[in-house]
């Protein structure tokens, strides 16, 4: 499901924007993040050390914004229906992985945003610290860290670097 949403993205930008541009665009989205970000930089044979950089900074971006201005945004959305039973199925995600993150520690939220699965990452675990009032200053390193960590992993498998 990734790939295809990736390639659908690509194609559809790759003629009208610089190839990295996409590559770092996807890598700004939640859900795909730094993993689709990579996928696509493949797809457009991105040099490897120029992809992993764009993807890490596009993954990274948004990162800070959401740990420190998530609960006012949800705030003002809850005025709305629609984004109410968003908010809800949000907060019901990071209730469910709440009791793993605060038993671990550091190291639990470290091992959520690095291992690159569909649910896991710098937006969710970004969420999760906001949520969970982990502080910015303890929270933005980890989750880079993290993000770095699912960078080089999907790096392994995008550009067949496990295979050397």
């Amino acid at each position: 499901m990734v790939e295809t949403l990736v390639n659908e993205i690509t194609m559809f930008l790759q003629d009208k924007v610089p190839e990295e541009l996409v590559a770092f665009v996807i890598s700004l989205m939640p859900v795909l993040e730094c993993r689709g970000g990579m996928i696509a930089a493949r797809l457009m044979e991105i040099p490897f050390l120029k992809a992993f950089l764009l993807c890490y900074l596009g993954n990274m971006l948004p990162i800070p914004f959401i740990i420190l201005f998530i609960r006012k945004i949800f705030d003002f959305l809850r005025k709305f229906k629609f984004f109410e039973k968003i908010i809800v199925k949000l907060e019901a995600k990071t209730d469910k992985n709440k009791d793993k993150i605060l038993r671990y520690k550091s190291w639990g939220l470290l091992l959520f945003v690095a291992i690159p699965l569909p649910g896991t990452g710098g937006w969710t675990g970004a969420l999760m610290a906001a949520l969970l009032d982990i502080r910015f200053k303890r929270a933005l390193p980890i989750i880079a860290l993290g993000v770095l960590i699912a960078g080089f992993i999907m790096s392994g498998l995008t550009y067949g670097l496990f295979q050397m």
